[in-house]
């Protein structure tokens, strides 16, 4: 049985996401416990566990099968009325007839060779699924953590705000217990501190649930009430690699996991056409047997009393057949099975093309999309640095009455949406990048026994 193997590639994720920091979740523990657990890629490795086995000579047809048939025949003949035989009267007849026979295929037009090597396909084929369900999974599993980390930021800046409305309020009732504040301001920070207070409420719960989501992604059954959920110790904000377009291109031909899959259904295809070339030969097949026969005779009434009443014979039969079988004429249906197969190699070949292309024209989106998220992440870093420290002066010239609560208010608008917006793009520039790495094939991992 085929477990969860080593994973190798675990330095992939110390440079890409800098999660080495063990914390109670990292991105790379989370998708660890992931590949452990995952159902679908446990099904994918007891698919490839059969692939394996059924690559063999054996399989193939290469070896010869040996039957045992055993056969016991019993028979009553009545000669009561039948006056010529040499044994009237009621005669009970029994045998016993073991046979053993071997069968080898001599010559079949290479079918042999082909099925081996179409089950060599199979089984490369069957790892070539896994690395694909393991690919995916990873990047559901990464997507689903950075996700959860943009709710666990939005709720961080929840929480703040909710503490900066909660000490102007405070503020101003002290001031209002003395009557000199305004109660229009006090009305109106009283409503925003509310507002302040279910956002945070609602961005909790928000959190909470990815978390959840997450939880129930790696298939961890330790706390299925959810009674405790693991904190998130990576960030958001990290530094990506840089990207080079024109070796991301060719990793993509060469390294894309689907593509290869392709590549595998074409090499079948081609497999294919020869094995049913294959029929186009004639076959020889040798046949050995050995049959032994012991059989009864017993008188059970009649007969002549000199003789004896009952009598057992023996026999032993050894064969060896050799038969030569060709197809004169089938209405060409051997010769069509061929032209079949080249048309489906030809279909596979340009379904090939066709992927080239569509990847192609992916990748070159992605990375449009990616330098296009990362000017917006730099854009929105300088904006949020501008938003606070508009945010910062207006709370200040807030305490010395310059501005009144309503200006205040504007500001603090102004620094959530931004904040919210700079933690957006964060999330989408992660988001693209994934999809090159996956489209690249660096997201597949390297098993070893």
């Amino acid at each position: 049985m085929k477990f969860i193997k080593k994973i190798v590639a675990s330095s992939f994720f110390c440079v890409l996401f800098s999660a080495c920091s063990f914390g109670q979740l990292t991105a790379q523990q989370a998708v660890f416990e992931a590949l452990k657990n995952n159902y679908d890629i446990l099904i994918s490795e007891k698919q490839e566990e059969i692939a394996e086995m059924n690559n063999s000579w054996s399989e193939a047809g290469l070896f010869p099968t040996v039957t045992l048939q055993i056969g016991q025949n019993n028979a009553i003949q009545d000669n009561t009325n039948n006056p010529f035989t040499f044994t009237p009267g009621v005669i009970l007849n029994q045998g016993f007839n073991p046979n053993l026979v071997a069968n080898m295929n001599l010559f079949s037009g290479w079918q042999v060779k082909m099925s081996k090597q179409r089950l060599e396909q199979l089984e490369v084929q069957s790892k070539g699924n896994t690395a694909v369900v393991v690919e995916a999974l990873i990047q559901d599993v990464l997507k689903t953590y950075y996700s959860a980390l943009l709710q666990k930021e939005r709720q961080k800046l929840f929480k703040n705000v909710l503490g900066f409305s909660s000490k102007r309020l405070l503020y101003a009732e002290i001031k209002n217990k003395y009557s000199t504040a305004n109660s229009l301001d006090l009305l109106q920070l009283k409503n925003q501190h509310l507002t302040d207070s279910t956002n945070f409420i609602l961005q909790k719960l928000n959190y909470e649930n990815s978390v959840r989501n997450l939880v129930l992604l790696t298939n961890n059954s330790e706390d299925s009430a959810f009674s405790t959920l693991p904190e998130l110790t990576d960030n958001l904000d990290f530094v990506l690699n840089l990207i080079d377009e024109k070796k991301a291109l060719s990793e993509v031909m060469e390294n894309n996991e689907n593509l290869k899959n392709q590549y595998l259904s074409l090499e079948l295809s081609e497999t294919a056409v020869e094995f049913q070339k294959s029929f186009l030969y004639p076959t020889i097949n040798l046949q050995l047997a050995a049959s032994p026969n012991y059989g009864r005779f017993q008188q059970l009434s009649g007969g002549n009393p000199n003789q004896p009443s009952s009598l057992s014979t023996q026999t032993l039969v050894y064969s060896g057949n050799f038969t030569l079988r060709y197809n004169l004429y089938n209405n060409w249906k051997s010769k069509r099975a061929v032209e079949v197969a080249r048309i489906q190699t030809d279909i596979t070949s340009l379904n090939i093309e066709k992927m080239k292309n569509s990847l192609s024209a992916s990748l070159q989106n992605l990375l449009n999309l990616y330098a296009l998220r990362s000017q917006l992440v730099n854009v929105s870093r300088e904006n949020l640095t501008y938003a606070t420290e508009a945010f910062d002066l207006a709370q200040k010239r807030f305490e010395f009455g310059s501005i009144n609560s309503i200006d205040l208010i504007v500001f603090q608008n102004s620094y959530e949406s931004t904040l919210l917006q700079h933690f957006e793009n964060l999330y989408n520039r992660i988001d693209t990048y994934l999809e090159i790495y996956k489209m690249t094939g660096k997201l597949g991992l390297t098993y070893a026994k």
